[in-house]
């Protein structure tokens, strides 16, 4: 496929969003890449400039959606997908202790940044029977403690991906749990969070991290760079485990 793979990502040190781009951008794919800090983004620009742009800001600002899109058209002509792989954690507390305003943060970087890309990439999109793949978890089906904020999140954005299925029948559109991966969010639960959740949950990914079964960001990044290529119409609407 050829044209240009936008990818809109939260760069982490060992991010699913880092192995995404470098898949693309080694396979000549022409990307846009978004996230909070311009220096990830720099690094990956360095390794082939003619198929890199980028797009730094505060996710929680939806004016970027607009001008990432923007972007994309005058720098490569067209738009053939959207990987919408960044999201935070934060909230980690329980209900009781919560405080609403942070959890609309959650939802503004989460959700709502979402809705506004979507929102300014149809145009686009419809012109080339675009695909939209959202990394999703397994927090969006299963309750983790003090996960509440990043598990609703995640859960309304599966939804959004029904709805866009249903409204938007000429795009391909796909949520997908990548398990559990070795990632700065898998460290800030050992290291950050461990003290407010339930022993079980603490306990589920320790073990998982001391027994070497995390999953390697290049596993989910490699298979969400194929859908955004490749993947049949047929999964649209889909939550895929």
């Amino acid at each position: 496929m050829t044209g240009v793979q936008i990818t809109h990502i939260q760069l982490l040190p060992l991010g699913i969003g880092a192995a995404i781009a470098e898949y693309l951008i080694s396979n000549s794919h022409n990307v846009i890449l978004l996230a909070r800090s311009t220096a990830p983004l720099e690094k990956l620009k360095e390794k082939s400039p003619e198929h890199v742009s980028i797009c730094a800001g505060d996710l929680a600002d939806l004016s970027l959606a607009e001008k990432s899109v923007e972007i994309a058209n005058e720098d490569f002509g067209r738009l053939d997908a959207l990987i919408l792989n960044h999201g935070i954690l934060e909230p980690a507390t329980r209900i009781s202790n919560s405080d609403p305003d942070a959890w609309r943060k959650c939802f503004d970087v989460n959700f709502f940044s979402l809705v506004a890309i979507i929102k300014a990439a149809i145009p686009s999109l419809r012109k080339t029977n675009g695909r939209v793949v959202f990394t999703s978890s397994g927090a969006s089906t299963k309750a983790y403690s003090t996960w509440g904020a990043y598990g609703a999140s995640k859960a309304a954005m599966n939804h959004l991906n029904l709805t866009l299925a249903a409204e938007e029948p000429s795009l391909t559109c796909m949520s997908i749990r990548p398990g559990v991966v070795d990632t700065q969010m898998q460290m800030d639960v050992r290291d950050k969070h461990s003290a407010l959740m339930d022993e079980k949950d603490v306990s589920k990914f320790h073990n998982l991290h001391q027994e070497g079964k995390l999953i390697k960001p290049e596993q989910p990044g490699h298979v969400i760079a194929k859908l955004a290529l490749d993947a049949s119409n047929d999964l649209s609407g889909k939550f895929l485990e």
